[in-house]
């Protein structure tokens, strides 16, 4: 169970050990003891005293024996990586919103058998996806292409503009609106412009005011469809979070600010997971918001491309996003709708550090044995206690163990309205 309306603790704890090349490690007992003997004569009182000192020596011994074994059997203790980015949290977290019987850890567990509602009879070919989106095709002559906002390999993001038109009894009226537009470039193979059309659809037909589903296709050139998307003015919500960071673009971002984001992807996902879908790829990259910090959810098309750095292929020869994955997705491929809430967490975490890159300092290839160590984040600077103990909630091992989005939102709302009353 996760205490998740508690703060976290062991930041409080931290003690330097000498003897592990400056590794940090969370400790109850912090003082060392020692006792120096004196040499005295030896009497038959002395004698007794000595016995019985080492019968309790022996039976304390054997104590200590006894339950380092019964600790270890049970989790490891809390430790942080010598350079301080990740704190190791227990295997069993205290999490009071757990509606699952999960009474183990396996990974393997009945929680896999609940959710396999979730995933797709199918996989759909091209051809039925431009089926799909026959309902939202237009012209291309209806479309203006201006300049581009990201670039990649064999991606593009354009802003431009749609012409629409809409009829009444009387006549027909036109109407420019500003848009996004995910495209390919030359270099594109068919298997990417086939990749950019199927993510594309992840979110068509979906409607919620944090959600961002592609507005309207033009498939008449086959060898560069376009996608486009409702324009947001600050748009991709890394490069805003990043931008602020280093620049003085952003100064009235407060955490209020933050958390009010937070909570707004918190809705999207809570409506996500209420249609069955897995999103699998939720991070800042695949957020975008407006001048208001409205802040909108979009499908990861062109994602592996525009943000390579986020992505590795661990052998597989498939592009992950290793280090913002659950440990059930990163070794077994798994994608639940808690996977969705641990990928969140990290995306909370980018929100509070502007946009940094979570586990900057592990190897991607070694994440999944960090994880399971039980090794994650440690608190970024300036960041709520409150709103840490969330993220560390979500990256529970046992999938049953993180909180639900409903919990989740509850929770960021109160703390909202808490940090108003004392702004």
């Amino acid at each position: 169970m996760c205490p998740i309306d508690e703060k976290y603790k062991g930041r409080e704890q931290l003690v330097t050990d000498t003897t592990t090349k400056g590794e940090i490690i969370l400790s109850n007992s912090s003082v060392a003891i020692s006792n120096q003997l004196h040499p005295r004569a030896v009497t038959s009182t002395s004698v007794f005293y000595i016995a019985v000192g080492v019968v309790c020596g022996v039976i304390f011994l054997i104590a200590m024996i006894v339950a380092f074994v019964h600790v270890q059997s049970m989790k490891p203790s809390d430790r942080v990586s010598e350079n301080g980015s990740s704190v190791h949290l227990p295997h069993h977290p205290v999490n009071p919103y757990n509606k699952v019987d999960n009474k183990t850890n396996n990974l393997n567990g009945r929680v896999y058998n609940d959710m396999n509602r979730f995933y797709p009879a199918k996989e759909l070919t091209t051809d039925e996806f431009k089926t799909k989106l026959k309902n939202i095709a237009i012209e291309r002559s209806q479309i203006t292409l201006g300049d581009i906002l990201q670039e990649g390999t064999f991606g593009r993001i354009y802003h431009g503009y749609v012409v629409t038109s809409t009829k009444d009894s009387e006549s027909q009226h036109e109407e420019e609106i500003e848009v996004f537009i995910k495209t390919v470039t030359d270099q594109a193979s068919e298997e990417q412009r086939s990749l950019l059309i199927k993510e594309s659809c992840m979110l068509h037909e979906l409607n919620h005011r944090s959600i961002l589903p592609i507005m309207y296709v033009c498939l008449e050139d086959e060898k560069q469809p376009l996608i486009l998307l409702a324009h947001m003015q600050y748009g991709n919500l890394k490069h805003f979070l990043k931008n602020g960071r280093i620049s003085d673009a952003h100064q009235g971002l407060s955490t209020r600010d933050l958390v009010y984001m937070g909570i707004q992807i918190t809705r999207g996902m809570q409506y996500l997971g209420k249609q069955k879908i897995v999103h699998r790829d939720l991070a800042t990259r695949n957020c975008v918001i407006d001048e208001d910090y409205n802040v909108k959810i979009t499908d990861n098309a062109l994602a592996r491309d525009l943000f390579p750095q986020d992505y590795t292929c661990l052998g597989d020869n498939e592009n992950r996003p290793v280090k913002w994955l659950a440990i059930e997705s990163l070794i077994e491929k798994k994608y639940l709708p808690t996977s969705d809430v641990w990928s969140f967490g990290v995306t909370l975490w980018e929100l509070m550090t502007l946009g940094q890159t979570p586990y900057a300092d592990v190897d991607p290839f070694e994440m999944a044995a960090y994880l399971k160590n039980g090794y994650r984040m440690a608190q970024p600077a300036n960041c709520p206690d409150e709103l840490f103990s969330v993220m560390a909630c979500c990256w529970a091992l046992s999938p049953g163990d993180r909180p639900t989005f409903a919990h989740l939102l509850s929770i960021l709302m109160d703390f909202h309205r808490a940090l108003g009353i004392y702004i």
